[in-house]
């Protein structure tokens, strides 16, 4: 079989390295798949859900990272993909985002209106959203 190695570096991290089948990105223009082969190609990354589908003998199961914005460079052979943020859905804590999105709620309404500061918070509160959106269910 086919496979095509996967780097996901996320600012702080290495999230994910090795070999999978195939992936599917999220990019501002919608979904893209990429196999092995896949033509050479750098684009940008949009918001919402990576999908990493990983080879059989890994046990075939679908890897899905929440991202929002970054870039991919994708090769015949190999995807690295240098997300803004990301977080693996099976480690979203949704107590602690919504305390986090609390938090940054507060801080940008106490900023008076027309501050630029307060796009920061606006931004941290769009992250915990989609966050939230794909967090396991209970």
């Amino acid at each position: 079989m086919a496979t095509i190695t996967c780097q996901f570096v996320r600012p702080d991290r290495m999230l994910y390295e090795g070999e999978v089948a195939s992936l599917v990105l999220v990019t501002p223009a919608g979904e893209l798949g990429v196999w092995p082969g896949h033509a050479p190609e750098i684009c940008a990354l949009g918001n919402g859900v990576v999908r990493l589908h990983t080879l059989p003998e890994q046990g075939g199961q679908t890897v899905k990272v929440i991202i929002s914005g970054g870039y991919v460079e994708i090769t015949p052979k190999q995807v690295i993909i240098l997300a803004d943020h990301a977080r693996r859905a099976d480690d979203i804590e949704p107590d602690v985002v919504n305390e986090t999105r609390d938090k940054a709620v507060a801080s940008r309404d106490a900023l008076p209106v027309g501050d630029g500061r307060r796009a920061y918070y606006d931004n941290k509160i769009a992250w915990c959203d989609l966050l939230l959106q794909h967090a396991p269910q209970e």
